[in-house]
């Protein structure tokens, strides 16, 4: 790959719909609290965590979690910056992101500015570790905007996916069980809710997350073993997996627990 055409890939995940162009409003000093505050919430969480400036087109900062670093350090994921994305994404779903890209940032520019970051965007895509597609859910939501609403800094978290595809593209609002997802077909966002999890059901994932097998969960909160099954088996439908392992991670993921 010429430098030229991985300069050009680089410069479409910038679009002009969200050219930063006020930039006597940035203050870097601000900028800086925010670094903290991320650096200290992936302190606490097995998620990874970075950053990203879209008016240096740049990584402002990179969590030393390693669910995104492929084998990297974390200076070295800040220093590619957007060339990570052409680096360890699989190159046929590179595409995929730069489609995400332009009509994530459709969706927000519909979003009243002031309730913008009330939202985030959500999707699967493959990581290449040690050469090994992993695939990863990523959310972005903005962290701060100009007073024109452009996105100045965004906040991205990562983690482990539960699907088995890469896709599943979801816009969510902070509170609110209805979201939006993304037709690659249509290229249109269809409205959808999010299943809802009774009580025993959060139990049941709660207590399978510290570990506890179907009969200690059963003995636990007073039910038989075949009764904890079919729980776990209506906590599967609900949320369209297949183990218990699956449903931990789509149930952190959409704040279900």
């Amino acid at each position: 790959m010429t430098y030229g055409t991985m300069h050009r890939q680089i410069e479409e995940f910038f679009i002009p719909d969200n050219e930063v162009r006020l930039s006597n409003e940035l203050d870097y000093r601000r900028a800086e609290e925010y670094v903290l505050t991320a650096d200290a919430f992936s302190r606490t969480t097995y998620q990874s965590v970075y950053l990203i400036d879209y008016y240096k087109k740049d990584f402002l900062y990179v969590s030393p979690n390693p669910m995104f670093l492929c084998g990297l350090s974390p200076k070295q994921v800040k220093d590619l910056g957007y060339r990570f994305y052409i680096d360890y994404v699989p190159e046929d779903e590179q595409q995929l992101l730069l489609d995400i890209n332009r009509s994530g940032f459709v969706f927000m520019k519909n979003i009243p500015p002031e309730e913008r970051k009330d939202w985030h965007i959500q999707y699967d895509f493959h990581i290449l570790n040690g050469g090994h597609p992993v695939l990863v859910n990523h959310k972005l939501t903005p962290l701060a905007l100009t007073s024109d609403g452009q996105i100045w800094l965004a906040l991205c978290v990562v983690s482990a996916s539960s699907h088995a595809a890469p896709g599943h593209i979801e816009a969510h609002h902070a509170g609110s069980s209805e979201y939006f997802e993304y037709n690659l077909t249509t290229h249109r966002w269809d409205k959808r809710t999010m299943p809802s999890l009774t009580d025993t059901e959060k139990t049941v994932i709660t207590l399978s997350i510290q570990g506890y097998t179907m009969a200690e969960i059963a003995d636990r909160i007073c039910l038989s073993p075949d009764t904890i099954k079919k729980y776990r088996q209506r906590i599967f439908e609900k949320l369209e997996v297949h183990n218990i392992s699956e449903a931990i991670i789509t149930a952190a993921n959409n704040k279900l627990i």
